[in-house]
Order: structure tokens, then C-alpha cells, then sequence
């Protein structure tokens, strides 16, 4: 008897997981097929979280993906069921590249292109090859010494972005105006980053990249590549950035979606978008684009072969887009399901405390319930944890949803929002 084709493997994690897998499932009432969610893990990734506990997924198998031959072992009982493969973290994709080879049959990125993807050095290059006016002067940062910061001085120039070339959520990205505070932006980096990829569980050694510095606005958008390198776009999302509130820092404070930005401004992006994808040869995936607009000129920060943060929720509240499903759809391949028109507005908000310390008071949070705009809340944070900026590789104190199909009283929510909420820390003068 003919297996059916109706398994969706999912490798190393499940973000979100009810709203991924409800997503998913949602496929069954078109095909009229049970689809069956499995869960691929590294066994040298130790974790105390209990998969085989969450609801909905069907398999978990974990086993050791630096032996070829236990991947094999592991995937063989379900070969001839496979239907897609996917990898939703940035810092697992490189994991995800060593799966490929053994899934044959799927349509899939290559491990190159994944690979290109996952290094914002090796990423720069390719662009640089293919369109060197969509990417920003830079260069890598072998080690702090004087004659390395010269160097990097006279071909980048002041102001410079310094980031490290495989984390994801902003983690270590600092700006430099002068001399004194690329060094001290060094020292603490090239300190700390390797435990930061240590606890990652990164494969690769830490590196660090400096860029040029660029002023403009910050956008993003989701796209569907096909296996052909066809492309189609999700609606385009507004970024604002920590710095742009006022903080030293480069954290994701607010997206929504859609952007407001008028069709030719949009066409550009995407335009831009295409090319890097593009440049980095993906095919069979979803794309994360980061883009900055200057004036009437787009500029990539950066692609990822993934979905982004927070869309699968941004785009169904906002446009009853199943994002989930169409990564999947894309690899199968079919065509993804875009609406012509959204139905209202959506924001994610990540909140980082305004200082680094303990948190000792955390106002005005239980009252976002009461806000007409409000979705939902991940409180990530505590009274006695520690608030730390990403750029020292913090994460947010909390991250919440909003949504409305009048922008102007969700502007009016995100207002309130500024005003009610504080996180107070103790410092080390205030601790004194």
C-alpha cells in the first residue's frame, strides 16, 4: 500500500508552538489530509524542556547530526511520509543544512545558500558580488589591537556598526562614533560573544563584523522563494528601532504591519529584497529581509532563510495570512495564499528596561489587558531578574501584541502604552 505524503518535519524547534501547529493543521481542511507534525532535534543540544509533552506534534525524534548516519537511521521509519522540511530559528541553521542531504526527495535551500545566509560576512560578500548598491561598506574584525581599529577606521569610517556575524534579536550590535568607544565596544565583545554562541549552541567559531553606519528607516518584510527563485512578498512591516526611542541600543522596539508606505515606495523594496535573495541563491523557503530606506534608495541589512520574528502572528491578525502554512506550501511546492487587502493593523513590542540591573518594580503591565488594541503578552522577566540591553546580549523584559483595524487608535494604545508601563532596575550606584 502507497504511504501518503503527510508529514512536516520541524528542525531543532517549535516557536509558538499552539499557534504553529493550529496553522499548520489548518491545511487539513484544504487537502483533506491529516497532516502530521515531526520534530527533528540535535541530542548534543541538551535541554530540560520535554517535547514529547507538547500538544499537537505527532514525532519527536532527537539523535546526533554530527554522524550522517544516525540522521539516516532517524529519518528512514518516515522517508516515504515525508512531505516538507523546515527550520524556523536563526541559530539553528546551520543544524538544518546538515539535515538536507538526507532528505533528498523535499525541496529544500541548498546547504550553501543556508550557509551564505546564516554568516553576515559571507552574506555581505555575495551581495557585494551581485549588487554592491544594496550592501554597506564592511569589513571583519579579526582582534583589538590599535592597528586593527585603524584599519577598520580608514576603510569603514566612523559612525560603525559592530555585530557579530551568526546571533540573531540585535545581540551585540553596538554603534561607534570614535576611536575610544570602538575599542571599549571590542574589549567587551570579543569578551563575551563566545559564551553567547555557547549558549546558542553554535557550530561555528564567534566572529565579529563592522559595517557602515547608515541613517535612513527601518523596514522588514516575509517572502515566499520557490524552487524556481520566483517570489512573493508579504505585506512590508515598520521598524523601530531601541535607538530610535532614545536608547543606546538596536533592538526591534516596535513592528507593524502593514507599513502605510505608498506602492512605489513598496515595488523598491521589494525590488531590493529580490536581489539579495537573490545573490544568496535561495530557493524553497521563506526570507526575512531587513531593509533600510534612504530617502528613495533601499539599502539590505540583512536576509535571513527563515520566517521572522513574530509574523505568523503579525500577518493573521493583521491580514489573515497563515504564514505558517504557506512556508510549508512553498516547499511542497505550491503556491502561497496572499489576500489582496489586510483588514486592519498589527504591532509587536518588545520591551527592554531604560536602565541595566535587577528589576525591583514592574508598573502598568497587568493594566495592558484593558487596552482595546490588546492581543496578548509574553512577560519574559520578573521582580530579581536582571534587565540587560541586547546590545550586551540581553533579551526583552516582555513582548506584546496589539491589533486593531483603526490605526489611529492603535497609535493611540501604543501612546498609552509609553506612559503606563515602567520597569525600575537597581543598579549598582543605586544598590550603594
Amino acid at each position: 500500500m502507497k504511504k501518503i505524503k503527510n508529514i512536516v518535519v520541524y528542525v531543532m524547534s517549535l516557536p509558538d508552538e499552539a499557534v504553529t501547529i493550529s496553522q499548520l493543521k489548518a491545511y487539513e481542511k484544504t487537502s483533506k489530509t491529516p497532516i502530521r507534525v515531526l520534530l527533528l532535534r540535535d541530542s548534543r543540544v541538551v535541554t530540560k524542556k520535554d517535547y514529547k509533552a507538547i500538544k499537537g506534534l505527532d514525532i519527536y525524534v532527537a539523535c546526533d547530526f554530527s554522524k550522517p548516519s544516525k540522521i539516516v537511521e532517524a529519518l528512514l521509519p518516515y522517508q516515504a511520509e515525508l512531505l516538507a522540511i523546515t527550520c524556523r530559528s536563526e541559530q539553528f541553521m546551520r543544524r538544518f543544512a546538515e539535515v538536507l542531504p538526507h532528505v533528498p526527495y523535499l525541496r529544500t535551500p541548498s546547504t550553501e545558500s543556508l550557509n551564505w545566509a546564516s554568516d553576515k560576512y559571507e552574506m555581505r560578500k555575495r551581495f557585494r558580488l551581485y549588487d554592491k548598491k544594496i550592501t554597506p561598506k564592511f569589513s571583519l574584525v579579526k582582534s583589538n589591537t590599535l592597528g586593527e581599529r585603524e584599519r577598520i577606521a580608514k576603510k569603514i569610517g566612523f559612525p560603525m556598526i559592530i555585530k557579530p556575524t551568526n546571533l540573531a534579536a540585535s545581540r551585540f550590535v553596538s554603534i561607534c562614533y570614535h576611536e575610544e568607544e570602538l575599542e571599549l565596544t571590542l574589549r567587551t565583545t570579543f569578551r563575551d560573544i563566545k559564551k553567547a554562541y555557547e549558549a546558542e549552541h553554535h557550530l561555528v567559531p564567534p566572529r565579529i563584523i563592522a559595517e557602515e553606519y547608515m541613517e535612513g528607516d527601518m523596514y522588514s518584510v516575509d517572502s515566499y522563494v520557490d524552487s524556481r527563485g520566483k517570489v512573493y512578498h508579504c505585506p512590508l512591516v515598520k521598524v523601530i528601532t531601541g535607538k530610535k526611542i532614545g536608547h543606546d541600543d538596536f533592538y526591534n522596539y516596535l513592528q507593524m504591519t502593514p507599513s502605510g508606505l505608498k506602492p512605489r515606495s513598496i515595488e523598491r523594496a521589494h525590488k531590493a529584497a529580490e536581489a539579495g535573495i537573490h545573490a544568496l541563491g535561495l530557493r524553497s523557503t521563506t526570507a526575512h529581509t531587513e531593509l533600510l530606506k534612504m530617502d528613495d534608495d533601499w539599502k539590505i541589512i540583512e536576509i535571513g532563510a527563515r520566517v521572522g520574528g513574530f509574523r505568523h502572528v503579525l500577518h493573521e491578525l493583521s491580514c489573515d495570512i497563515n504564514h505558517t502554512l504557506n512556508d510549508v506550501l512553498i516547499r511542497i511546492p505550491k503556491k502561497p495564499i496572499l489576500p489582496k487587502k489586510c483588514k486592519g493593523f498589527a504591532v509587536a513590542m518588545k520591551w527592554f528596561a531604560a536602565k541595566e540591573g535587577v528589576i525591583t518594580e514592574m508598573k502598568g503591565i497587568k493594566r495592558l489587558e484593558q487596552l482595546s488594541s490588546f492581543h496578548k503578552i509574553d512577560v519574559n522577566k520578573k521582580i530579581g531578574d536582571k534587565a540587560t540591553f541586547a546590545r550586551n546580549g540581553g533579551r526583552s523584559v516582555f513582548n506584546l501584541f496589539l491589533y486593531n483595524n483603526d490605526r489611529s487608535k492603535l497609535l493611540a494604545d501604543i501612546r498609552r502604552i509609553e506612559k503606563m508601563v515602567e520597569v525600575k532596575v537597581a543598579t549598582k550606584k543605586t544598590a550603594k
